[in-house]
């Protein structure tokens, strides 16, 4: 077993969460507690970065919904990056696909967010 390891950093478009390692039953939850912590706001995106990831179940895509539910509840947007190919193949088979806006790298989903208007 792979321990996942964690980590965040704030970009101007808003946090990155980088994962690596085993995203499964034994780490979900510790992904769903951080979520809260995040310094995400409206107008906001969140990345997850997988590219570390070598190992992802059931209870770790429920942690993806999570923050994706966490992410829209603070009017912000979600982006995965660097999904493994195992990983896509799941989320094609069970819609995810046109859930997740996903992109080859952290930097290129960094750069797709668009920040929000200002009003006059």
């Amino acid at each position: 077993m792979t321990q996942l390891a964690i980590r965040t950093r704030t970009t101007p478009a808003g946090p990155v969460l980088e994962l690596a390692g085993e995203l499964d039953y034994d780490s979900a939850a510790e992904v769903r507690e951080l979520l809260p912590g995040l310094a995400l706001q409206g107008g906001r995106q969140l990345v997850v970065d997988l590219a570390g990831v070598t190992f992802c179940d059931s209870s770790g895509i429920t942690a993806l919904l999570a923050a994706r539910n966490h992410a829209v509840a603070e009017g912000a947007t979600i982006r995965l990056a660097a999904v493994p190919a195992y990983i896509s193949r799941i989320f094609r088979m069970v819609g995810l696909d046109h859930v997740f806006p996903t992109h080859p790298t952290a930097q290129e989903a960094e750069a797709a967010w668009t920040p929000p208007a200002a009003h006059p």
